[in-house]
C-alpha cells in the first residue's frame, strides 16, 4: 500500500479524495467537526500540491435515497471556514456537468460532491457506479478509516480501478497506531471493552485474549458473562446465544465488574449498587467497586485499548464507570503507557472530560477499529494494496 509520502508532481491531476464527513447534524448545523478537522491535513497537502480535488462522503443513512436532512452542504461550508478558501458543491455526483465543473478547477482547487450513500449502488459495492466515479479522477486517496470495513463502491469497488492510489495521513495513522497493539504491544498489555452486546465484540475477545494480559469486561455486554457465571441478572441486556461460547472463554484473562448499578429504567435517576440484580430491575452502569478493581488494573498497564461505554452513561446517573475509566486512562497515558481509545461513545466520553491530550492516540473509526483488530486488514485497506 503506498502512503502519500511516496507521491510525485500532481500539479493538475484530478484526485477523488474519500473522507468521512460523517458528522452530527441538527437543523443543518455541525454539532461536532472533528471528522472535517481529522482531513486537514491531507485536504491542505493535495490542494498545496496543485491537485484538482474531488472529495467524497457518506453522511447518515438514506439508504439510496435523497435526503436533504442529510446533505453534505454543511460541511462544504465549514470546510470553506476551515481553509479560508472557497468550496465548490455539486448536488449531482457524477456524469457531464460534474466533469465540466472538474475540468474548470484551476490548480489546488476544491470540489465536494453529495453524500455518497444518496446513491442505491453505494452500500451494494456496484461496479457500474465505481465506474461512473472512475471518470472523474487520474488517482484515488483514501482518507475515511472509519467507513474502511465496509465493502462500498467508494471505498472498496472504486480504488480497485485505479493504477494510482494511495492511502491518506489518517488513514496511515490508524493503521501505525493499531498494528502498535497487535504486533508488538509492551507489557502488561489491558484491553477495556464495554457497550451492549456481546455478539459485537466477541471476535475482538477471542484475538485479544491471544495478546492481552487482562482484558476488562464493562457495559451491557458484561451481564451476558454475569449470566455464564449464574449470576442473577433480572431484567438485564442479554446475549443469550453467546453464553455457552463465553463459558469457553479463560477465566484468568478475562476481569469481569464486582457490582453495578441497577434500576427501573436507563431513563431512571435512582439506583441502588450490587452484586447481583434483582428481579425485574436492570443493571445500567458498573458500580463503585469495580471502578475501584479497574483503577487498579489500568495502572498495571504499559499499553492500553478501550472501547466501548461502561454504562448508559448519556444519563448522569450511569455516567460515573465510563468517566472514571477515562480519567484512568488518562492517568496512565500521562506516567508513559501508550493508550489507544476509539467508537463514537467512548470519543464522546474522554471529549467531554477534555482529557484528549492526554490519551496517545484516538481512533476516528469504532466499528472499523474493532474489525482491524480482529482481522488484521480491512476490505478499504485491501483494495489500496
Amino acid at each position: 500500500m503506498k502512503t502519500l509520502n511516496e507521491i510525485g508532481d500532481i500539479k493538475g491531476k484530478k484526485i477523488f479524495l474519500r473522507v468521512d464527513f460523517n458528522v452530527p447534524l441538527k437543523d443543518g448545523k455541525i454539532l461536532d467537526d472533528t471528522r472535517i478537522k481529522k482531513a486537514l491535513p491531507t485536504i491542505k497537502f493535495l490542494s498545496e500540491k496543485g491537485a484538482r480535488l474531488i472529495i467524497a462522503s457518506h453522511l447518515g443513512r438514506p439508504k439510496g435515497e435523497r435526503k436533504p436532512e442529510l446533505s453534505l452542504k454543511p460541511c462544504a461550508e465549514r470546510l470553506k471556514e476551515l481553509l479560508n478558501k472557497d468550496i465548490k458543491f455539486t448536488e449531482e455526483l457524477y456524469g457531464e456537468n460534474v466533469k465540466k465543473i472538474i475540468e474548470g478547477m484551476e490548480e489546488g482547487d476544491i470540489l465536494l460532491i453529495e453524500n455518497t450513500r444518496f446513491e442505491k449502488g453505494e452500500e451494494k459495492d456496484d461496479i457500474e457506479l465505481a465506474k461512473k466515479w472512475r471518470e472523474l479522477a487520474d488517482i484515488y486517496v483514501n482518507e475515511a478509516f472509519s467507513a474502511s470495513h465496509r465493502k462500498h463502491v467508494s471505498v472498496h469497488a472504486l480504488p480497485k480501478l485505479f493504477e494510482e492510489k494511495y492511502a491518506g495521513f489518517l488513514l496511515e495513522e490508524e493503521i501505525k497506531n493499531l498494528s502498535k497493539i497487535l504486533e508488538n504491544p509492551e507489557k502488561p498489555f489491558i484491553a477495556i471493552l464495554g457497550g451492549a452486546k456481546v455478539k459485537d465484540k466477541i471476535g475482538v475477545i477471542k484475538v485479544l485474549i491471544e495478546k492481552c494480559d487482562k482484558i476488562l469486561i464493562g457495559g451491557g455486554m458484561m451481564f451476558t458473562f454475569w449470566k455464564a457465571k449464574g449470576k442473577n441478572i433480572g431484567n438485564s441486556i442479554l446475549d443469550e446465544s453467546f453464553i455457552e461460547e463465553v463459558k469457553k472463554l479463560p477465566d484468568e484473562k478475562i476481569l469481569l465488574p464486582l457490582d453495578t448499578k441497577y434500576s427501573d429504567s436507563p431513563e431512571s435517576k435512582n439506583y441502588e449498587e450490587g452484586e447481583e440484580v434483582p428481579e425485574g430491575k436492570a443493571g445500567f452502569d458498573i458500580g463503585k467497586n469495580t471502578i475501584n478493581l479497574f483503577r487498579e488494573e489500568i495502572k498495571k498497564g504499559k499499553t492500553i485499548f478501550w472501547n466501548g461505554p461502561m454504562g448508559v452513561f448519556e444519563n448522569e446517573a450511569f455516567a460515573e464507570g465510563t468517566y472514571e475509566i477515562a480519567k484512568s486512562l488518562a492517568e496512565a497515558g500521562e506516567k508513559g503507557a501508550f493508550t489507544v481509545c476509539g467508537g463514537g461513545e467512548t470519543v464522546t466520553a474522554v471529549k467531554k472530560l477534555g482529557i484528549e491530550e492526554k490519551i496517545s492516540f484516538i481512533s476516528t473509526g469504532g466499528g472499523a477499529s474493532l474489525e482491524f483488530i480482529e482481522k488484521g486488514t480491512l476490505p478499504g485497506i485491501e483494495a489500496l494494496e
